[in-house]
């Protein structure tokens, strides 16, 4: 089975070698058609905390880490300009 990856915001940097990150993705609805934006915040291993809040990262799935990290950082797209 392939391994899922996801582009999305870091949204929280508080804690040690995990990240937040929030996924968003634009589903259409079944019966009506209108474009939804659906967000869905994912937990993310960091081994060398390189990721920092607003940054735009690519997870990819692995196995689990701890009760609900099931994800690790594979690249940071763009960093957020100070």
């Amino acid at each position: 089975m392939p391994k899922r990856v996801l582009q999305g915001k870091v949204v929280s940097a508080k804690m040690q070698k995990t990240r937040i990150a929030e996924v968003e993705r634009f589903p259409t609805h079944p019966i009506y058609r209108k474009v939804q934006s659906r967000r869905k915040r994912y937990k993310f291993h960091d081994e060398n905390e390189v990721a920092q809040e607003g940054d735009i990262v690519k997870i990819v799935e692995c196995r689990p880490l701890s009760r609900d990290k099931h994800f690790r950082l594979l690249e940071v797209i763009e960093t957020k300009q100070v």
